[in-house]
């Protein structure tokens, strides 16, 4: 099978709260999900319709085997899922809407991970090679063996520009719990730019990886790395897009957050489907960002992932294009 997303690096069982507005220590009933960044983008991509697997590796153990259970309910290929020494990882966090704070705690994930202990010599990289899109994400890199494994998979990558629709993406997803300073991963990320059609980041992410600076600077500094579609998050001015000959901004489209945890994933699936359709990148980011509000208005994140209907659903309601219904009836019209 040809995938149309193929996501490499973190995966985990989520420990959410119940208990909505509360600090972990006074929470009395927890749920468990599916989680880390590249499974959720992969699951948010299959509810649009899309062929997705995931690379990753779990502990041998009963979360492992609750992992594999939910890829493959939410449609996901899970064949290149595989055991490794250790525990799966748990991540908490307490969720304060009212505050704005979701902050996370790791569980099991140091001094490593089983999903950084993906090797370069166990890739398949034909699998790599063939798929619609790569995403992997910047904490694949923060340390051996699944740094050179990010590398080696990056390289089997063929180059290819926008218009032949073969797209390799890298989340920016610094966080600094996962290196031993910013220098460090900036270096890594350097090596892997040139190898990368579109990064997507927040400022924070986008100063990591390219130096501080105005969104416009940033993004001019990731497409002079050799990238073709620089997506920079403006939080509450919504989202930016960039390539050499087109800037795009889409307005943010606001909900009553629950939990804002799951909205980027949401997002990065979201914006995948919309390459993979051809649509305008105008409309991709608006696609992509009513997906990501929807996530921030559920608790959870691989389980609240939406819908097509959904997304234009919301998108209809607040006056904004439906992505390809222009070209729709552009189509009708001529016949």
């Amino acid at each position: 099978m040809t995938h149309e997303l193929l996501t490499i690096g973190r995966i985990s069982v989520d420990i959410y709260p119940n208990d909505i507005g509360v600090g972990l220590e006074d929470v009395t009933s927890f749920g468990k999900y599916l989680g880390g960044s590249p499974s959720n983008v992969a699951v948010a991509a299959a509810r649009h319709g899309r062929r997705t697997g995931v690379i990753t590796r779990t502990g041998d153990d009963p979360f492992g085997s609750f992992l594999h259970r939910e890829l493959r309910k939410f449609g996901v290929d899970d064949s290149f899922v595989t055991p490794a020494a250790g525990q799966t990882p748990a991540t908490f966090c307490a969720i304060k809407p009212a505050t704005d704070e979701f902050p996370l705690y790791f569980y099991g994930r140091f001094p490593t991970a089983p999903d950084l202990q993906i090797k370069a010599k166990e890739l398949d990289l034909d699998a790599i090679r063939e798929a619609g899109i790569f995403w992997s994400t910047v904490t694949g890199l923060c340390q051996e063996p699944s740094r050179s494994a990010h590398i080696a998979a990056h390289e089997a990558r063929p180059r290819t520009g926008l218009k032949e629709g073969q797209f390799t993406i890298l989340d920016l997803d610094y966080r600094p719990m996962f290196w031993a300073s910013e220098e460090e991963a900036r270096a890594e990320v350097a090596k892997i730019l040139p190898h990368v059609t579109v990064a997507i980041g927040n400022d924070k992410e986008c100063a990591v990886a390219v130096g501080e600076g105005t969104p416009d600077e940033q993004a001019d500094r990731l497409l002079a790395a050799g990238v073709e579609i620089a997506v920079v998050k403006l939080g509450a001015e919504g989202v930016m897009a960039k390539t050499r000959t087109e800037r795009v901004v889409s307005a943010p489209v606001p909900v009553e957050t629950v939990n804002g945890l799951g909205a980027g994933d949401s997002f990065g699936g979201a914006f995948c489907h919309g390459l993979l359709s051809g649509w305008p990148l105008s409309e991709v980011l608006d696609y992509a960002n009513a997906s990501g509000a929807i996530v921030a208005s559920r608790l959870s994140c691989a389980d609240a992932m939406p819908t097509p209907d959904e997304v234009t659903s919301l998108l209809a309601e607040r006056g904004r294009p439906i992505p390809g219904a222009s070209a729709a009836l552009a189509e009708g019209a001529v016949r």
